[in-house]
């Protein structure tokens, strides 16, 4: 005899079909005067209203829930509580991707016929997606060394943004925060700054003028590469402006990588304070091995840009990021490549293991041979990510596979 799988109920409403059953069990969440340790996952996609007023009153703000993860997750939220807390931000949001959190911090805050200037040395996303998408969006753009040149004199009447990076990338200068913040106030322009090598541990942007801070989350506010997420902080002016376009591109973050990184958050400070640790001591030994002729990195007091760290940076540590350059250039860097062991080559950074990479053929790599002088990254420049590891061990291997370059 066939089964009947037809719907039926007794008095009390209970579902006795199997479909009923597989779809509609375990609705209720159980009555508990104990709560989980941890923020619980939300994974769903979208919520339920009992009726339409409710659904009307979310959604024009008179009564507190969540429609849509696009437009909203608990998860996401407590995440983007934390780092609007540690970053001194009014509001954050959290996205897909760094390059979505970047994207997102530009176009919301410029228009057609709009000018912006960017630093002429920036992670190689950033830096294409300034050079192209912006400029298909008829926005003119002005590539400065911020650095080393007086940034001033490259204002203009429709200049309504400024772009740089905390800590450059792969030259790990330590950007002058302060001055450009006022300077780019002083024309009505906003400063979007990106925070991904320093983190709020070492340097709060907002503190130092900046209306916008930006991250590629999957690097050290994740820190054990397994997130791909970025982060805006900013006040809720600019916050609405960047919400209001993130719902229509669409970058959303899933819950659950949403609820690794407020994991990860939790030891920010501990993990940062160890990758800088090891980072000083990594930079000084290359800073004596006579095969290598120039070590990046803003702790060490050979750096053009150590006074500006020392200005702007916090508790005494200056990051896990540094860069390095090979006598014999691009052969010496693939022998070295090679010979490391344990040490990986990782187009990413910030993970808990020591990492090389190789910024020409990785990050930079839609730089072309004059964008590349440009920005001074020369094909003998090794960017390393030091890691949690023991730092001795590290410098070991680099020893050993530096003494065996051919």
């Amino acid at each position: 005899m066939e089964k009947n799988t037809s719907e039926k109920s007794d008095n009390s409403g209970e579902m006795k079909s199997f479909a009923s059953k597989l779809i509609h069990s375990g609705e209720k969440y159980t009555e508990s005067v104990s709560r989980s340790k941890t923020i619980p996952i939300v994974m769903t996609s979208v919520f339920s209203f009992d009726d339409v007023e409710s659904l009307d009153a979310v959604y024009e703000g008179d009564a507190s829930g969540y429609i849509y993860t696009r437009n909203g997750n608990p998860v996401n939220d407590a995440l983007s509580e934390i780092m609007a807390n540690i970053e001194e931000g009014e509001r954050a949001l959290a996205y897909s991707s760094g390059m979505a959190a970047i994207a997102l911090s530009l176009i919301s805050q410029v228009k057609a016929g709009d000018h912006v200037i960017a630093a002429s040395v920036l992670y190689g996303g950033s830096y294409q997606f300034i050079k192209t998408e912006l400029v298909r969006f008829g926005i003119e753009v002005s590539f400065v060394d911020v650095v080393n040149e007086d940034i001033t004199k490259y204002f203009r009447p429709n200049t309504s943004a400024v772009y740089v990076e905390t800590i450059s990338n792969p030259t790990m200068e330590a950007i002058d925060i302060q001055h450009i913040a006022k300077v780019s106030h002083s024309f009505n322009a906003k400063l979007i700054v990106d925070n991904t090598f320093a983190t709020p541990i070492i340097c709060q942007p907002l503190l130092l003028g900046a209306d916008i801070v930006v991250y590629s989350a999957t690097k050290y506010l994740c820190g054990h590469s397994d997130v791909t997420a970025g982060i805006v902080v900013s006040s809720t002016e600019n916050i609405d402006r960047i919400y209001s376009a993130g719902l229509l591109y669409g970058p959303t973050l899933s819950p659950f990588d949403a609820w690794l990184l407020v994991r990860s958050l939790r030891t920010l400070e501990l993990r940062v304070k160890q990758h800088s640790q090891n980072a000083i001591k990594l930079a000084k030994y290359f800073e004596n091995n006579p095969f290598v002729t120039k070590v990046y990195y803003p702790g060490l007091d050979s750096s053009p840009t150590y006074s500006i760290a020392r200005k702007n940076f916090q508790n005494n540590l200056f990051g896990g990021m540094l860069s390095i350059e090979l006598q014999g250039g691009e052969k010496s860097v693939y022998s070295l490549l090679r010979n490391l062991k344990t040490i990986k080559l990782v187009p990413s950074l910030a993970g808990v293991s020591t990492s090389t990479s190789y910024p020409a053929k990785t990050s930079h790599r839609s730089f072309s041979d004059a964008e590349l002088k440009k920005a001074n990254i020369s094909k003998g420049l090794v960017r390393i990510s030091v890691g949690l590891d023991d730092i001795e061990s590290v410098i070991a291997e680099f020893d050993k596979a530096i003494s065996e370059i051919e």
